[in-house]
C-alpha cells in the first residue's frame, strides 16, 4: 500500500476546510474533481520545505534534538543548512 493514497482522502481534506485551511494536496489522477482550484505554486513551495527538512534530518543532532535550549538547536539547523553550500 503507498502512503500517497492517504494524503487523497476525502476526511482529510474536510477537517481542513473545517479549520479554514487551504488545502495544497492534489487529488489522484482517477479523481472525479480534479485539481482545478489546487494552487500548484504553494504545493511546489511546500515540496521544497518538505525536502529541505528530509535532508536536514540526516545530521543527527538535528533529527533528534539532544539540545535543550532553543537557540542551540536554532544553531545546529542553521549549521547543518551551510554544510550544502561550503566548497568541499
Amino acid at each position: 500500500m503507498m502512503a500517497d493514497k492517504e494524503y487523497d482522502s476525502q476526511t482529510i481534506r474536510a477537517e481542513a476546510e473545517a479549520l479554514e485551511m487551504s488545502v495544497i494536496i492534489p487529488r489522484g489522477k482517477n479523481s472525479i474533481k480534479g485539481n482545478k482550484r489546487l494552487d500548484w505554486h504553494l504545493y511546489k513551495f511546500r515540496h521544497l520545505v518538505e525536502n529541505a527538512s528530509a535532508k536536514l534530518k540526516h545530521y543527527r543532532a538535528v533529527a533528534t534534538r539532544y539540545d535543550k535550549l532553543a537557540r542551540n538547536y536554532e544553531s545546529i539547523v542553521s549549521l547543518a543548512c551551510a554544510f550544502p553550500w561550503l566548497p568541499m
